[in-house]
Formats: C-alpha cells, structure tokens, sequence
C-alpha cells in the first residue's frame, strides 16, 4: 500500500504520466467535462472535497509551469484566486473568457472533479519539467 501523497490510483496514475508542457484539470462540480476526456470524479457531496483542498493534494506531488483561468475567477470569485495566487506564487497565470477555458480542458490529460460550489473554481495546470 502506498505510504504518502495521493492515494486515489486514478490521479496518481495521471500525474506519474505527465510530462513537460502536458495539462491536468481540476475543476468544480459543474464543469462540463470533454467526452474524450478522462474525468476523475471526486465530487462527494456540494462543497466535499473543495477545490482548494484537491489542488494542495495534486500540488505536492506535481510540478506547476504555468496556469490557466477563467478571467471571469477576478471579479467573481477573488477569495479562490487569492488562494491560487498564494499556492502558486512563481507560476505564469494566464486568463481566458471562460468559454475559451471549458474548450481548452480538451487538450488535459485528465479532469478531476471537485465538490466545489464557488463560481470559476476552476485551474487548468501546466506540468513544468523537474530537472
């Protein structure tokens, strides 16, 4: 059995195949998730596991190059983007309308579901290289 970090086999199988420049989602509970993608649900019950708690799991076993957002996350939901902006405080941030970030969760390798219920809690992560 595994000792530390994630023990969901699903998200840690996803972050063992990254590599350099490929993109993970996590997302909350309404986010549309692509039919080609693999959708790794989490989601318990509204609110169960939040977002935050999710992206602070993936993070200490995933190195972050870059993120991507949805501008909408400024005006609609800063206490979660002040959050990001702490965990994430070295890594580029880039922000899309949110309709452009629902279509570039195509390219992710995996979507992971969340029980988040605050509007855009949502961060597509860039996988940097660790050496």
């Amino acid at each position: 059995m595994k000792l530390n970090g994630i023990l969901n086999s699903n998200i840690s199988k996803v972050l063992s195949d990254l590599g350099h420049t490929d993109q993970l989602t996590i997302g909350d509970c309404g986010l549309p998730v692509p039919p080609t993608v693999n959708k790794i649900d989490l989601a318990l019950k509204l609110g169960t596991p939040s977002f935050i708690e999710v992206l602070e799991a993936v993070l200490a076993d995933m190195k972050v190059e870059k993120i991507i957002l949805a501008e909408e996350i400024q005006e609609q939901n800063p206490a979660v983007l002040s959050e990001l902006k702490t965990l994430l405080k070295d890594v580029e941030i880039v922000y899309v309308p949110h309709t452009d970030f629902k279509h570039a969760t195509e390219q992710s390798k995996a979507v992971i579901r969340t029980g988040e219920t605050t509007p855009y809690a949502n961060v597509i992560l860039q996988s940097a290289v660790i050496f």
